[in-house]
């Protein structure tokens, strides 16, 4: 693919709506960022304000703008809907002059990683996670020595599903498409297997995405995107196959879901109207059907109860969808939810993995933490695979995904 065949590389003028910035700076107020770096300039600076200068020159980028997470939340927070996450973005894919080193490629690539890793458990497991690797890792590679790399399964989510769960689909009438992204894939098959469960006992068959790659998001976050271009424009012709065409692709991803439909379109470029009103949480779309008296719960467990802690993500709360994953907790009984405030954990997909970034990152998730243990929860429930890490190792608690709940529930 040639820089020139896509107007994210070659446009002269922003795409984004920056002119709209009230300059009211509500959104640094709102930035987890800002309130713990004061070498980050905010996102009214380094978003709309700065997009006036790099759009005259583009000496006029700054590398403090890889300090932002990428969150959202100043979007969220913006009385004007300005997307000032996606400014920075596009900024920092466009703009940056440093070339992505061995750690960048080694965090983005997922579905690289997955494959040998999968294949090599549990010494991989045993090996990453030794001292003289992670102090090798910190040295040599900048990822701070004190992260702990997400375990590796012994088996892919997708040849679990051919052995265990395939053929029981096609007895059903109604089929859903799942996007099951590279954490269920590679590293914790629990939502995966919870979804098709679930499913299931709703009455719903489970059709894979053919042939899904990672949603990309790791190439955008470190720089590559050509890479995640790549990986876009596979990830939309699969969808578009006559195979996936059922009517709704569902994930439970928050972040691979948020990446599918708003950053495919607002930072990479992407024309993909055709799909994306078809994808959802899956959460979201239990909800709905219930809400509209499609479907009812199915029964629970007599003795089941359960204190829950649900944390918001932040691509959740972009989304706008945190309401459907909450709702849906409190309509099973025996659940008592607390509904934590919402804040950012600081993790942010491969961000808090490295070394220049990991105190921030935690000082980032210090209130959300502190939150958590005065919750006095059984279980923190999230939607986001990486918040699930983060607070795990922060905090020591269980944390679960809402699917995983349900078919807890169910069983």
């Amino acid at each position: 693919m040639s820089k020139v065949s896509h107007n994210f590389f070659v446009s002269s003028i922003s795409d984004n709506n920056f002119e709209e910035c009230l300059k009211c700076s509500i959104c640094t107020v709102y930035c987890p960022v800002s309130a713990v770096e004061p070498l980050f300039p905010g996102p009214k600076q380094a978003g709309p304000d700065g997009e006036r200068y790099r759009l005259k020159n583009p000496n006029f980028y700054d590398d403090s703008l890889k300090l932002c997470l990428n969150c959202k939340r100043c979007e969220v927070a913006c009385p004007h809907d300005v997307r000032i996450g996606d400014i920075i973005q596009r900024a920092r894919l466009q703009n940056s002059r440093r070339k992505p080193g061995i750690r960048a490629r080694l965090l983005a690539s997922t579905d690289l990683v997955g494959r040998v890793a999968t294949r090599l458990t549990p010494a991989f497991n045993t090996l990453q996670n030794l001292v003289t690797a992670k102090e090798y890792k910190h040295r040599m590679l900048g990822i701070d020595r004190h992260f702990s790399f997400p375990t590796y399964a012994n088996t892919t989510f997708e040849k679990w599903f051919e052995k265990n769960a395939a053929k029981q689909q096609a007895g059903f009438e109604h089929q859903v498409g799942y996007f099951h992204g590279c954490h269920v894939n590679y590293n914790d098959h629990g939502p995966g297997i919870a979804f098709v469960k679930v499913m299931n006992k709703l009455g719903f068959g489970v059709t894979l995405i053919k042939d899904e790659k990672c949603c990309g998001n790791p190439f955008m976050a470190n720089g590559m995107p050509q890479k995640a271009l790549k990986l876009a424009f596979h990830n939309l012709n699969q969808l578009r196959l006559p195979a996936s065409q059922v009517s709704d692709v569902l994930t439970t991803s928050s972040t691979c879901t948020f990446t599918l439909r708003d950053e495919y379109k607002f930072v990479l470029g992407l024309d993909n109207h055709d799909v994306r009103d078809r994808i959802s949480l899956a959460t979201r779309f239990i909800f709905k059907k219930i809400e509209d008296g499609e479907l009812q719960l199915p029964s629970v467990k007599p003795d089941f109860k359960l204190r829950i802690a649900y944390h918001s993500a932040c691509h959740m709360e972009k989304l706008g969808w945190s309401y459907y994953s909450a709702s849906l907790l409190r309509m099973i009984p025996g659940v008592e939810l607390i509904m934590l405030d919402s804040q950012c954990c600081g993790m942010a997909g491969t961000y808090g993995f490295k070394t220049e970034n990991y105190n921030r990152s935690l000082k980032i998730g210090q209130p959300l933490f502190q939150a958590i243990e005065e919750a006095s929860a059984n279980v923190v429930v999230t939607d986001c695979e990486m918040c699930s890490q983060q607070i795990a190792a922060a905090t020591g608690a269980r944390v679960m995904h809402p699917m995983e709940v349900l078919a807890l529930a169910f069983s």
